[in-house]
């Protein structure tokens, strides 16, 4: 499979296990997990057939690893970013000193004004390096990075949680964390 199909399957499989599982007539489970064979079965009956191997190939060769398989090879979910109601069970964890945050220029006066929000998402996703925080942020428009003291923050009682694909989660971040916007 090419790169560009790999993105477009990755794409709609977003779309289904983080927003929308009914486009295709299926149910998460509380922690966002489905049966693969009910998902596969779901993806063909709504003209978006695909097979388990190359299925397989999206969520292990994406370079975003959106996606988990369970252990006993039987379900899948999205490992963050829904926007339908889960609870993932993520672990808490210690944060780094900074993380980073992408976003477009466009949204910089809500941020300031606003902070970081969760908006439709379960948390704010923060990267630990630069470069995937400016990648995330340029989907949109200009990317503008912004550092988050995430140190100070979990000293101030915000917690964390990391993800299997090494996306970090909050639930918000306060502007008084927030450093880097242009004029700094």
């Amino acid at each position: 499979m090419d790169e560009a199909e790999c993105t477009r399957l990755s794409k709609f499989l977003s779309f289904v296990l983080r927003h929308q599982p009914s486009a295709v007539g299926i149910t998460l489970d509380a922690a966002g997990w489905v049966d693969l064979e009910v998902l596969l079965e779901a993806c063909a009956q709504h003209g978006r057939p695909l097979s388990r191997a190359t299925l397989e190939e999206v969520v292990t060769t994406s370079p975003k690893q959106r996606f988990a398989i369970s252990a006993d090879g039987l379900r899948i979910r999205a490992n963050q970013g829904h926007s339908t109601s889960v609870v993932l069970g993520h672990e808490l964890a210690e944060p780094p000193e900074i993380l980073f945050h992408g976003t477009a220029a466009r949204l910089l006066p809500s941020i300031r004004e606003k902070g970081l929000l969760r908006m439709d998402r379960h948390h704010v996703h923060l990267s630990a390096d630069e470069a995937t925080a400016r990648a995330v942020g340029a989907r949109r428009g200009p990317a503008v990075v912004l550092w988050v003291a995430a140190q100070a923050m979990r000293g101030a009682g915000h917690v964390f949680f990391l993800t299997p694909n090494q996306v970090w989660l909050t639930d918000l971040v306060p502007t008084e964390f927030i450093s880097g916007f242009p004029e700094d």
